[in-house]
């Protein structure tokens, strides 16, 4: 199952809105089948495991890290084809939340006699498919806010320099983190300052996520390297009412979505945003914005991973802070995050938190 976790982790980014499965066949010891749920969600990770293992997959057990589904979409399910190739036992690690599927997909299984377990190495695998359970179970996406700070919290000097603060080699981890999300996110302010394209690079991608700029009057310029690309390479904005007609067209004719979003004192409503991008399909999404955007999502309660990359420089009071105002009164209310993983990233520091 541990393999299986590891090989599901391939599609995470490029399988949205579907989960990225991963499947595992064994006969007499020796894995016969591997697969992962490819590009756009089809095929799903049991048939690719089914394809490689053949005849071998009569009598073997299957290692899936999510319940197979049991609905008829553009494919048939995924448990009735393991019935069909002979399987004899699945161990799954963790049971699909989806109506359509929840509990029937190992109900299929029973009732071809095939025996089933359950919940093996299920924590993992509900981190593994965090932005999925998410996106099923709340509406909302798995949301990754990313930070690159000096030791002192900040995000640039006064005059709004920041490039670089960290190294080359965080800004390459950065680069495969957006890799692994269906969608890179930033505010106006940080569009505006920083010209970004947004897009993967240097690490052979094979996708670009979707790029979406959260702008309430649509005030960046149709004709920066986000514009000039996004024809080649989705580009979402997320705009309210008050976004004049003509910067709504000029985005328009650059090849942009545009998606109008309900506002809270003339600013986009976070969580309606959210909402929107999950009813689009998202699953997970990687947030690069400013101290402004980072501080709007965390007072909505909307950050699920604080990915922090701390450089071992200081710039001092005068300098811009990581986050905008969070509007606590009391060190009781400050939220309390917990420490998942942390290393080194040349001469950076890479940590990686848990709201």
């Amino acid at each position: 199952m541990a393999h299986a976790l590891r090989i599901a982790a391939r599609g995470l980014g490029r399988t949205w809105p579907n989960p990225a499965v991963g499947c595992v066949i064994v006969n007499n010891g020796i894995i016969v089948g591997r697969g992962w749920t490819q590009p756009g969600g089809r095929p799903h990770a049991e048939v690719m495991a089914l394809r490689q293992a053949g005849a071998a997959a009569r009598g073997a057990t299957a290692y899936v890290t999510l319940e197979p589904c049991a609905h008829h979409g553009k494919t048939g399910p995924c448990a009735e084809a393991l019935a069909a190739a002979g399987i004899a036992r699945v161990v799954s690690a963790l049971q699909d939340p989806d109506p359509r599927v929840s509990g029937k997909g190992h109900a299929i299984l029973r009732a071809a006699g095939i025996a089933v377990t359950e919940n093996i190495l299920q924590p993992e695998a509900i981190r593994a498919n965090a932005g999925f359970l998410k996106r099923v179970t709340q509406d909302l996406p798995f949301v990754t806010l990313k930070l690159a700070t000096t030791l002192d919290g900040r995000i640039a000097t006064a005059n709004g320099e920041s490039r670089w603060i960290t190294g080359p080699a965080s800004r390459r981890m950065v680069h495969a983190m957006r890799l692994n999300h269906d969608a890179v996110l930033v505010g106006a302010g940080t569009a505006r300052a920083d010209d970004p394209d947004l897009t993967v690079r240097d690490i052979g991608a094979s996708h670009q996520p979707v790029r979406i700029v959260m702008d309430s009057r649509l005030s960046h310029s149709p004709d920066s390297r986000l514009g000039q690309t996004a024809k080649a390479f989705p580009v979402w904005m997320l705009h309210t009412d008050a976004a004049p007609a003509a910067a709504r067209a000029a985005w328009a004719g650059q090849g942009a979505t545009l998606l109008e979003i309900p506002s809270v004192d003339g600013q986009i409503d976070a969580r309606a945003a959210l909402q929107t991008l999950a009813a689009q399909g998202l699953t997970r999404i990687f947030c690069e914005g400013g101290g402004s955007l980072a501080a709007s999502l965390i007072r909505a309660g909307l950050v699920d991973d604080l990915a922090l990359f701390t450089a071992g420089a200081l710039i001092g009071a005068d300098g811009q802070p990581s986050l905008a105002a969070l509007g606590l009164t009391a060190l009781k209310d400050a939220p309390r995050l917990t420490l998942r993983e942390t290393k080194a990233t040349g001469p950076d520091a890479y940590s990686l938190w848990s709201f």
